[in-house]
């Protein structure tokens, strides 16, 4: 049988793939010159132009994300604070659920606890920590009198007239203006506190009522062969973080309420709802709070009687053993369990970088990375 010739379609799609053809050549001939030459090879990934102009883009884009975030700081403190307090009261919300509770309902049953509390300490706590607050402002002059009796004051008083200036910025006032800015600088930092409140209040009811279905959202970001584990690491550390929120809590209140018995026997009834609310709120501070609390009461105790002044001194040295060794240990063990020294560096760290707030945040966030460590570095660094 005859073989059919190869026509020249055929002969054409047998030559080599990077060889020309007598049609290639008369179309080169006949197309026209690119009118600014012929393109160039692309521009190397690994040529120092590109290697540099893409790691300055990156560092100005890097620079440009950082003042963003500087510039929505406060806003970001906020959700930060309104997440954590969520998370300090999801155990509550989670024993009205396993009491049969549906969740929306819980959750609407704490935040109007919440809320509650904070009206009924607005309407019958304030207005006497505003009395006691006037009263010793205007009793300070007269605690600086006393001071002109001690030989070396006075001495310091005749060169520089410290008692005297002292005396009169008091009863002018001007200490208010210059920390709150005048009468419309305070106006705006009581609209501001009250605005932050509220934004609080409201992203915590968020963040409670939805704290199931987020977590479940972060957790689907895991593999699935590890989600498990991540889910467990991640409820745990929620757990501590709650109750952590609500230990502290505790300590403070159990402070405030030591303080305000106390100062009522000591004799310092007059001041004892302001000094034992200072008290409170200082507690909560880890490390130096307590500390700060005391000097202040220890402070108005000597300005106001010596012998007050040593009992306060002798009740808060007492008392601060107590709470050390005792009362903290037994409410955070459930909740922390760290090494003393890693508290202290975590909570200087905190404080550092985001003040009170961080030192807030500083101990459950150590808690959580060294729950990490423990559980997931450790038992890679055994297995090789």
């Amino acid at each position: 049988m005859a073989v059919p010739d190869s026509g020249p379609e055929d002969d054409e799609d047998l030559a080599e793939p990077g060889a020309k053809t007598a049609k290639t050549e008369e179309a080169d001939e006949t197309s026209p010159p690119a009118p600014f030459g012929e393109p160039g090879p692309p521009l190397s990934p690994h040529s120092p132009f590109f290697i540099g102009f893409t790691g300055a883009a990156g560092a100005l884009l890097a620079f440009w994300l950082g003042q963003r975030v500087l510039v929505v700081g406060s806003s970001l403190i906020l959700i930060v604070v309104a997440a954590f307090l969520a998370v300090g009261l999801n155990p509550l919300v989670e024993a009205l659920v396993s009491r049969r509770v549906r969740r929306p309902w819980a959750v609407l049953a704490v935040i109007s606890l919440v809320v509650a509390g904070l009206a009924l300490f607005v309407v019958a706590i304030v207005p006497v920590i505003t009395d006691q607050v006037t009263q010793l402002a205007d009793k300070a002059p007269g605690w600086l009198d006393d001071l002109q009796h001690n030989r070396q004051v006075q001495k310091l008083d005749d060169e520089y007239q410290i008692i005297d200036k002292t005396k009169d910025y008091i009863a002018n006032g001007d200490f208010a203006s210059a920390a709150f800015g005048g009468v419309l600088g305070f106006g705006i930092a009581v609209l501001s506190t009250l605005a932050n409140a509220f934004i609080i209040t409201v992203l915590m009811l968020y963040f409670l009522a939805s704290l199931p279905k987020t977590k479940e959202a972060l957790y689907r970001l895991a593999p699935a062969s590890r989600r498990n584990r991540v889910s467990g690491l991640g409820d745990q550390i929620l757990t501590n973080v709650g109750s952590y929120v609500l230990g502290a809590f505790v300590v403070a209140l159990t402070a405030g309420i030591s303080s305000l018995i106390f100062l009522f026997i000591v004799g310092l009834g007059e001041y004892a709802v302001a000094l034992a609310f200072v008290v409170a709120l200082l507690d909560v501070i880890p490390m130096i709070g307590a500390t700060l609390g005391a000097v202040v009461v220890i402070a108005i105790g000597f300005a106001t009687d010596p012998k007050i002044g040593l009992a306060c001194l002798i009740f808060y040295v007492v008392y601060q053993q107590f709470e050390n060794y005792v009362i903290y240990p037994r409410v955070m063990s459930r909740s922390v369990d760290i090494p003393g020294s890693v508290i202290v560096i975590a909570a200087l760290i905190g404080a550092g970088l985001l003040g009170v707030v961080g030192a807030l945040l500083a101990i459950p966030t150590a808690a959580a990375i060294l729950l990490v460590i423990r559980e997931v570095l450790l038992p890679r660094q055994e297995a090789r």
